[in-house]
């Protein structure tokens, strides 16, 4: 059985019926399945460069001006604390505007950020938290 296989069997079995409802209340019941399971805080970090960085990564753009952007904004290469998520909270840096709402914490600085779920991934991949972030950033990036 193929990883993603295997995905769709666990999303199975957490949506149930629910997997033939809208996408927003299959959202709402992966949040409370992710929230109940996850265990906080965590290391995270982002699964490929975060659309602010786009050009500095492939377009050539300046590198000096990227290393100092990256100071004061949340970069894919950083190592965040994976606080909390939620549903409510609004994010200028996610890609997906439907996406759960990561608030984590950057391990150089201190700074807090808000960045989409789905676009993160947890460092160590032999625990748990690494699944469930997996397989709902899989989720998320193959049915929105």
């Amino acid at each position: 059985m193929s990883k993603y296989d295997e995905q769709v069997r666990r999303w199975k079995a957490i949506l149930g019926d629910a997997a033939e409802d809208s996408q927003e209340e299959i959202l709402a019941i992966l949040f409370e399945h992710l929230k109940a399971n996850l265990q906080l805080p965590c290391e995270v970090t982002g699964i490929e460069d975060f659309q602010w960085e786009e050009p500095y990564v492939f377009g050539g753009w300046d590198q000096q001006e990227y290393e100092r952007l990256k100071e004061t904004q949340p970069s894919y290469t950083d190592k965040y604390e994976l606080l909390e998520i939620g549903q409510e909270e609004i994010s200028e840096w996610n890609m997906f505007h439907a996406d759960i709402i990561a608030h984590v914490r950057r391990k150089i600085d201190g700074k807090e950020f808000f960045l989409g779920l789905a676009e993160l991934q947890v460092t160590d991949k032999k625990t748990a938290n690494f699944q469930l972030i997996d397989d709902y950033a899989t989720w998320f990036v193959n049915n929105l």
